[in-house]
């Protein structure tokens, strides 16, 4: 089993990837077409959190939704959004490749912003609105689902795995990517905010309308400089391929010897530098898909539903791997998306003037983004060379240990959020204001600045980790599926969150009162963030059991097997 092992005549073809670099230094690629790419997702990302910071402010006030169903339509927009890059990712990879997929999307996303500045404006008919901005809404969420997987995974593609220099660079590059989105969205939630408070939606609209439209040219300009790749076919194939393969051969037994019973190794003449992977002893039951049989034997050409190669196996055995962590990550996100609703609505009821200057509810989130802000140069120049003297790891901590410090921090904010949200019932209570959800409870919105900055303290850790781990544990024609399920981590949070909400409101309104309704003086939002605390510390201890387990991607080198990462 030492020695490789392949029927006659196979070919390896379908187990080659194509690398974005050659070994030599390009003209192409590196920090000077990421810039162009990085500045882009600042512009879309100012554009996403100046619609959806204040879109519960919109549903309610505008087209007077009640709070709990404005709620849910914002989670499932969220949701949706999130979700539908699966089906981008797929195109991309499949089809299109990414570039084209990245430039065809920001077209639509172009349309979608301005039909949602059209319909905000008086220009349509106040009985058609509603109807109009939700059409426009999840236009924007086709738009997002061809973007959202792909640029961010085109950016890291600028930089090559074979060159020291570009995977020393690409190291950093997810914490200065993740500081970039929250740049752009801190701004949005700072600036447009604001504008569509206290000026008129239409302006603020029409702003975020002329920030894309913005983000698409600057993505044309660096056209030159991008290193592109195109599609490599379906990666879902591949994976069904390993177990329809697997199923067949389920009682074949590997044996010493000659060729049959033997696993079909990757042929390293062919196989691309940093694609072939190591044998893992996870999943044992799909190594049979790579079991040299009779059949195989005797045929000139290989069969893919029958025979995979090693490497195709362990690209299936990594995203099994995936999927508890990403199963982990759903309480996160849960935690995450009140920052849009429920914690925008407490602000809403709360003293925000500043001299003659009221602040927009929904500006608190600034807090959040200054938080990162603070926090990435920090963990980046500071925290990493520090850890890494102590734990010997390349990047101070694993990824793992990064998603994991996240998650603990989110357990905290919901704490801190509900013993918050204790005082300002209380001291509505004390004004006799119980009953009258539209009056300003004599507290300060300072009060909820310790939740906000605590969320942006678990994002710093947990997002970026993910971002990372999607990226870099993924085979490399399946990075943009990556992607995607990095971020339908936020979109499955998204529907969790929204059953949640109304589970608790059943179980709630057996009581007599519900915890969530329109009326939050007499609602019990702290009850509700102090059950989501539970939940995550429960999901925190499973995580801490799956990940105690995970075997990272292991990748064969020219000498010898070596890891790519240590637990």
């Amino acid at each position: 089993m030492d020695q490789s092992r392949s029927p006659k005549g196979h070919h390896h073809d379908e187990d080659t990837e194509k690398n974005l670099s050659s070994p030599t230094k390009s003209s192409r690629g590196g920090w000077s077409a990421a810039i162009f790419i990085i500045f882009v997702e600042i512009a879309e990302r100012f554009v996403y959190y100046g619609l959806a910071g204040n879109l519960i402010t919109y549903l309610t006030n505008e087209l007077h939704e009640p709070v709990p169903t404005a709620a849910k339509n914002v989670n499932t927009w969220g949701g949706v959004s999130a979700l539908l890059p699966i089906l981008g990712a797929f195109i991309a990879d499949s089809y299109l490749g990414r570039f084209n997929t990245i430039l065809v999307s920001s077209i639509i996303y172009c349309m979608a912003m301005t039909l949602l500045t059209v319909t905000v404006s008086s220009v349509i008919p106040l009985h058609l609105r509603k109807s109009i901005f939700f059409v426009a809404l999840y236009l924007l969420s086709v738009g997002l689902s061809g973007h959202k997987p792909c640029v961010q995974t085109f950016a890291a593609d600028q930089f090559s795995e074979e060159l020291a220099e570009e995977r020393k660079a690409k190291s950093s590059f997810f914490n200065w990517w993740y500081l970039g989105i929250v740049v752009g969205g801190s701004t949005a939630v700072l600036v447009v905010v604001y504008i569509q408070d206290n000026v008129s939606w239409a302006a603020g609209f029409g702003i975020l309308t002329a920030s894309i439209v913005v983000a698409l040219i600057i993505f044309l300009l660096g056209t030159k400089k991008y290193r592109k790749q195109g599609p490599l076919g379906s990666p879902f194939t591949k994976v069904a391929q390993v177990f329809v393969a697997a199923v067949k051969k389920r009682h074949t037994e590997v044996t010493p010897g000659d060729d049959l019973g033997q696993y079909l190794r990757d042929d390293k003449s062919q196989q691309q530098p940093h694609t072939a992977l190591v044998h893992t002893n996870q999943f044992r039951f799909l190594d049979k898909a790579m079991v040299i049989d009779h059949l195989d034997a005797s045929s000139e050409t290989r069969n893919p539903w029958r025979l995979c190669s090693l490497t195709q196996v362990e690209q299936v055995k990594l995203l099994l791997r995936l999927l508890p962590v990403w199963m982990c990550c759903l309480m996160f996100a849960v935690v995450q998306s009140f920052v849009q609703t429920f914690f925008t609505k407490q602000g809403s009821t709360m003293i925000r003037s500043i001299g003659s200057l009221k602040l927009p509810q929904a500006s608190l989130q600034v807090f959040l983004g200054l938080t990162i802000m603070i926090t990435i140069p920090i963990y980046d120049r500071v925290f990493v060379p520090l850890a890494r003297k102590v734990t010997g790891h390349s990047s101070g901590i694993t990824i793992l240990q990064r998603i994991g410090t996240g998650l603990l921090i989110s357990i905290i904010s919901m704490v801190v959020a509900g013993v918050v949200e204790a005082k300002r019932v209380r001291i509505a209570g004390d004004h006799n204001l119980l009953d009258n959800p539209q009056a300003i409870v004599p507290m300060t919105v300072w009060w909820l600045i310790p939740q906000y900055m605590i969320c942006g303290l678990s994002d710093a850790f947990a997002f970026v980790g993910m971002q990372e781990l999607f990226y870099d544990q993924m085979p490399e024609a399946m990075r943009s599926l990556g992607a995607a399920f990095y971020l339908s981590v936020a979109g499955v949070g998204l529907f969790f969150s929204s059953g949640i909400i109304t589970l608790l409101q059943v179980i709630s309104s057996k009581g007599g009162e519900k915890w969530i309704g329109n009326n939050i003086n007499r609602a019990h939002l702290d009850y509700f963030y102090w059950v989501i605390a539970g939940l995550s510390a429960l999901n925190f201890c499973l995580y801490l059991w799956i990940s105690s387990g995970f075997v990272y991607k292991k990748i064969e080198a020219d000498e010898c097997n070596m890891e790519k990462e240590l637990n």
